[in-house]
């Protein structure tokens, strides 16, 4: 499991030009399952995600995560994170997991991020999505757990 997570000072996704999630201050994560993901990956990028010190303090000290700041999070499927470029020109994406899977494992990742109590908004899983990111910093973080086989 892969997750892009990027600072924001704001973050919206829009599907068919209507804005359908909308966050302030907080992150910003593109989430690619793989087909060997399960749970336990995903419990540790759940905790990560909320516990990662990207919030700075008056020194402009990595101090505080999402929780401590009481930040928002985006959350939106990106199985393109999977992508694989190395042959060819077209990306093969044989290792993203087949849309039923992943859509489960988005879902029950969406609703452990929310049992923080943060506020949570979506993408819409499968849809032609655009994403307006007002980076923070910028500061990006490429996330990930791969599943012990």
């Amino acid at each position: 499991m892969r997750v892009l997570l990027q600072r924001v000072k704001s973050s919206q996704v829009e599907v068919g030009g209507e804005v359908i999630g909308r966050i302030g201050r907080g992150l910003n994560l593109l989430v690619g399952i793989a087909s060997t993901d399960t749970e336990v990956e995903l419990d540790w990028l759940v905790h990560k995600c909320l516990e990662l010190r990207l919030f700075s303090n008056s020194q402009g000290r990595f101090e505080y995560s999402i929780q401590e700041i009481g930040g928002e999070l985006l959350v939106v499927s990106q199985f393109t994170l999977y992508g694989d470029g190395r042959k060819g020109r077209r990306p093969s994406f044989e290792r993203a997991a087949p849309p039923q899977q992943a859509r489960q494992l988005y879902e029950q990742f969406v609703a452990k991020l929310r049992l923080s109590g943060l506020r949570v908004a979506t993408g819409q899983f499968g849809a032609m999505m655009q994403v307006s990111i007002e980076n923070d910093g910028p500061v990006t973080l490429l996330l990930e757990r791969e599943a012990k086989e």
